[in-house]
């Protein structure tokens, strides 16, 4: 037999095989989660639609919560969700695992869920502002890019 494994996700391709390992869904995402971690997910999923208008899909081995551009993900793990989002600020709290710098103006704050009962303030607070947050600074850069084509 003649085929090849896969870089990526190690899956083993016949010759002539349609193979995507990055294309995949929430579901595909979900499905192997212990009943808490699915829960906690639903959770985290119904308080973010809450926020208003926004397009949410599953990419790779994350799931990306996006207005303009991504405000928070999930990525799924075994005995945890991690759950990563994006403010102008590093989050100094128990929650917060690490924070790093995403680019000049975006922090990567990590935190780890484990139960549904943790998607609670002070957590749901940090998506509203992560989802504000994301369309001010779409507002910012618009208008700065205003005013450097007058000049």
């Amino acid at each position: 037999m003649t085929g090849r494994q896969c870089y990526h996700c190690k899956q083993w391709i016949e010759e002539g095989e349609a193979h995507d390992c990055w294309t995949t869904t929430e579901a595909a995402l979900t499905e192997d989660l212990s009943d808490d971690l699915r829960e906690a997910y639903e959770r985290l999923r119904e308080t973010a639609v809450e926020f208003g208008d926004q397009r949410i899909y599953a990419s790779h081995s994350s799931i990306m919560f996006s207005r303009t551009s991504c405000y928070f993900f999930v990525r799924p793990k075994k005995s945890y969700l991690e759950l990563v989002v994006f403010l102008g600020r590093a989050l100094k709290a128990p929650q917060v695992k690490r924070a790093d710098e995403a680019s000049k103006t975006k922090v990567a704050n990590f935190i780890r869920i484990t139960h549904r009962d943790q998607v609670e303030a002070p957590i749901t607070d940090w998506l509203q502002e992560a989802y504000e947050w994301a369309e001010k600074k779409k507002t910012v850069t618009k208008s700065a890019k205003r005013k450097t084509k007058k000049a």
